[in-house]
């Protein structure tokens, strides 16, 4: 004899599965081009429009980390002023695309130790200087994997010419033996 399926706890099981999904993805419901959540703590994202930048109290962003000059076309020129109305510190590192150096990364990488304990938001344009950047800060100051670091940076890209040659130099400086690809 057969047992019947049960479709009622089957399809129970299913719609649970979808709402711890839904769920999860809301930890990150930032309304912004290429989301990548590190952690609880850490998240990389593209530009977020004024309206986006005026929900991250809400989502419980303490300080965001700007790393394009503001003379991209995007740019949202009041950010300072809409992140400040929510209590949220700005600090602007602005990266030209073409030229990235060492002393950014150094900058980004103090920045991010001395806001260790607050949820942060580092974005740029697209969010390619924001995830190799961050990419770095995991492998060099963290000592996280490089290969489980990248897979965060190959959401959105894979570093190429000034970025690829800055981050391998670093790579390199520090014998982390690891080739972006």
């Amino acid at each position: 004899m057969r047992t019947p399926l049960r479709f009622p706890s089957a399809l129970a099981a299913v719609m649970g599965a979808v709402l711890a999904l839904m769920v999860n993805a809301a930890a990150v419901a930032v309304a912004t081009p290429n989301v990548v959540e590190i952690d609880a703590k850490l998240v990389t994202s593209g530009q977020p429009s004024a309206q986006a930048l005026a929900a991250l109290r809400k989502e419980g962003f303490e300080a965001v980390i700007y790393l394009a000059p503001f003379s991209v076309s995007d740019a949202v020129k009041e950010e300072p002023v809409i992140l400040a109305e929510q209590g949220i510190e700005f600090i602007h590192i602005p990266i030209p695309f073409g030229a990235p150096t060492e002393a950014h990364f150094q900058a980004i990488s103090a920045t991010l130790d001395r806001l260790k304990d607050k949820r942060i938001l580092v974005h740029c344009q697209v969010n390619m200087r924001a995830s190799t950047m961050v990419f770095l800060y995991r492998v060099l100051q963290r000592k996280e994997s490089p290969s489980v670091a990248y897979e965060s940076v190959t959401r959105v890209w894979s570093a190429q010419g000034p970025w690829k040659v800055m981050a391998q130099s670093l790579l390199q400086k520090n014998r982390i033996s690891f080739e972006l690809y």
